[in-house]
């Protein structure tokens, strides 16, 4: 077997649940992809396709600066322990 070096990258944990069932649904693991990743990259002598910041409109923009705003200031807002708890208050009088 080929000598091997390890990588450890740090994501969220959906982003890698996400990923992992992309990559199994083309018949490859995560690392599998990141390997052709880096393979591509290094045969193409950079990132081998572009990279821009992503352009949203200003609805996007702001329902992002009301979670960020969420985020910051958490006991401004309510929350709840349950979907039913939800639907419970959307359907009191209150």
């Amino acid at each position: 077997m080929a000598k091997t070096a390890v990588i450890n990258i740090r994501t969220e944990p959906e982003t890698k649940r996400d990923a992992e069932e992309l990559f199994e649904a083309c018949g490859l693991t995560l690392t599998d992809a990141i390997n052709i990743f880096i393979k591509k990259s290094l045969n193409y002598g950079g990132i081998p396709f572009k990279i821009k910041a992503p352009r949203y409109n200003e609805e996007t923009l702001a329902a992002i600066r009301e979670v960020q705003e969420m985020k910051k200031n958490p006991h401004l807002y309510k929350s709840y322990s349950s979907v039913e708890e939800l639907y419970e208050d959307l359907d009191s009088d209150d």
